[in-house]
């Protein structure tokens, strides 16, 4: 099947050269027909014409065939092969002309062919290619006749772009865009028809018989976007999107990169500005260190840590799946970044004493936690462990490897904590906040909410129970909670971690929280399925260690703006240095003891807004 390909290829290729050096003579005779205006050439010249053919094929013949002129298909013709025909025919024409000019001292030969021959060459190479891709695009009426019947909405460059691609496609038939902007009504793009505004999209859609929407709007708000999955919902059509401008950028348009709209596109906010300079500032040519990189939040840190070109990217995680997979990632997609994948344990203080000696980095994300509520409440003791006293190993290991800078990744469940997981949190904020003011290393805390899509989370909960045809349980009818895209959260971290001097507590901004009832209907209206018809939704209560709703930040805390509109300043309180090693070392050793009573007593003790 392959050879048959690449032959048909190197056939067609042939097929145009033969074509291309055919309007050679063809220019050349018209060329002098002109001259001599349209009347016979004379005998006299005849002889220079044939002298003429015999240099110009084959000079023009190479020029042709070394341009790059056949690469492409002439089905895609567009306007860089124009200025690719365009210099070859430049080119060819002075070659021949110093050929000529050489062998005959241009004797019977007519100056005015030197400047009709490149201009009726040009014209011919060009209007073949042109008309060639015209019938195409054009032939059997396909365009009107052929594939699903798509309507696009937004009418901007994305939409350019995707109906260019689309009009190649035998499986799409665009029938008409929809956008806003005043002025675009009844405009055509490519031929296609804007035929009136989102808020048509019902009425549009019943007239053309639509059986598919595409949304061409990488930058468009969230209202609009959920006003119209809902619409088409209700309509019963099929709808997809580009994915966002943050997705995008870099990539071109093209149906290939239509995919179902999600969760995160409703969900998510506006792309986020970041101070991109400042981020490379510290970390371009820098040894990065991410624990628990292998996550949710880790894996993605990685990711755009990666894309500031560090010195080194160390990734630690203890799990070893995870860590093969964040390795295997960024091994074939970065291979220009030195990388290490490392297995072992936050809590293993030998471990992570050779970690920091090996690699003695410049910057610590520490992302390693358990943050799974109910998981953490039913085994309070490996909570303590791992959140509390794997953040104090590490914290302990950047002060003394002298370490530049050491962000840790919060939740906004640390703030009057309810729960084991959250107060574990707080006591990990608590201690590295009190520790800066004793190191050289700035520690910066940066506290978030609920990530879309991260392990662990409602939404592929959500996604698996509708799969398996429900019911979606959701826990009470009133609980929220805050979200961002996973994306969106990491980019925030290292903004903050550009901004924090040490000592602070970055609040970044969670916008509205969200109805979980909500989500769950969305979720299961983006399945193309009916809430209660389809799908039911259960309510089961609420969890031990659950809130109805989530908070950023604590009385003590007085939060403040800072340059960046996403990112707020918490200054919590400070306190006793000795009391705190004091009582952290009774907690370890009760937590060692498995006392959990007490241990969660000297929890009280340390966060005492903890109310479990």
């Amino acid at each position: 099947m392959a050879k048959k390909f690449f032959k048909l290829i190197l056939l067609n290729r042939w097929s145009a050269l033969v074509h291309d050096l055919t309007c050679v003579p063809l220019a050349l005779t018209l060329a002098y027909w002109l001259r001599f205006n349209l009347g016979p050439i004379p005998l006299q010249y005849q002889q220079s014409l044939l002298t003429l053919i015999l240099f110009a094929v084959p000079v023009q013949g190479i020029f042709f065939w070394y341009s790059g002129l056949y690469r492409g298909l002439w089905r895609f013709a567009s306007i860089p092969d124009l200025v690719r025909i365009f210099k070859v025919v430049g080119l060819g024409s002075l070659v021949i002309l110093a050929i000529t000019f050489l062998w005959t001292r241009l004797q019977g030969i007519p100056r005015s062919v030197f400047l009709l021959y490149p201009l009726l060459l040009v014209a011919g190479l060009s209007a073949s290619r042109i008309a060639y891709r015209w019938y195409k695009d054009n032939r059997l009426g396909f365009s009107s006749q052929e594939g699903t019947r798509t309507l696009i909405v937004g009418a901007g460059r994305a939409g350019e772009m995707l109906v260019r691609d689309l009009l190649h496609r035998v499986e799409y038939h665009p029938l008409a865009f929809l956008d806003d902007t005043p002025g675009m009504y009844k405009r055509e793009i490519h031929g296609v028809p804007v035929q009136g505004g989102t808020h048509q999209l019902g009425d549009i859609c019943r007239l053309l018989s639509v059986e598919l929407v595409l949304f061409a709007i990488p930058s468009a708000n969230k209202a609009l976007l959920q006003r119209l999955v809902l619409e088409c919902n209700q309509i019963g059509v099929r709808c997809q999107t580009l994915p966002s401008v943050f997705e995008m950028a870099g990539h071109q348009v093209d149906a290939k990169k239509l995919r179902s709209v999600t969760v995160e596109d409703l969900l998510g906010r506006e792309v986020v500005e970041l101070d991109y300079d400042a981020i490379a500032g510290y970390l371009t040519g820098k040894v990065v260190l991410v624990t628990g990189g292998g996550g949710s939040i880790g894996s993605e840190l990685c990711r755009q840590i990666a894309a500031q070109k560090p010195a080194q990217l160390i990734v630690f995680d203890n799990g070893e799946f995870n860590l093969y997979t964040i390795e295997y990632e960024l091994r074939h997609s970065l291979s220009n970044i030195v990388f290490d994948a490392v297995l072992g344990d936050v809590k293993n203080q030998d471990r992570v004493n050779w970690l920091f000696k090996t690699y003695r980095p410049d910057v610590v994300y520490h992302a390693a936690a358990y943050k799974h509520v109910p998981m953490v409440e039913a085994n309070p003791v490996e909570g303590v462990g791992n959140n509390i006293f794997g953040t104090k190993v590490v914290a302990d290991a950047a002060d003394r490897y002298s370490a530049g800078r050491f962000v840790l990744v919060s939740t906004d469940k640390a703030v009057n904590p309810v729960n084991v997981m959250g107060a574990t949190k707080r006591i990990a904020e608590i201690y590295c906040q009190n520790l800066n003011s004793r190191s050289k290393t700035q520690f910066i805390t940066t506290r978030f909410g609920n990530v879309l899509g991260s392990a662990g989370s409602v939404v592929p909960l959500f996604q698996k129970q509708i799969e398996k045809g429900g019911p979606v349980t959701v826990t009470h009818k009133d609980i929220t909670r805050y979200f961002m895209t996973i994306p969106e959260s990491v980019s925030l971290i290292l903004q903050a971690g550009a901004m924090g001097g040490g000592g602070e507590i970055f609040v970044l901004d969670m916008g509205k929280p969200v109805l979980i009832h909500d989500l769950a209907k969305q979720m299961i209206q983006l399945s193309g399925l009916k809430v209660e018809k389809d799908i039911k939704i259960v309510y089961t209560g609420l969890r031990p260690g659950e809130k109805l709703y989530e908070e950023l930040l604590h009385e003590s805390e007085v939060l403040k703006r800072t340059t960046h509109e996403k990112l707020f300043l918490a200054h919590s309180r400070n306190v006793d240095w000795s009391w705190l090693g004091n009582q952290l070392a009774e907690l370890e050793r009760v937590s060692v003891s498995r006392d959990v009573g007490k241990m969660l007593t000297i929890m009280h003790d340390i966060v005492p807004e903890f109310k479990e």
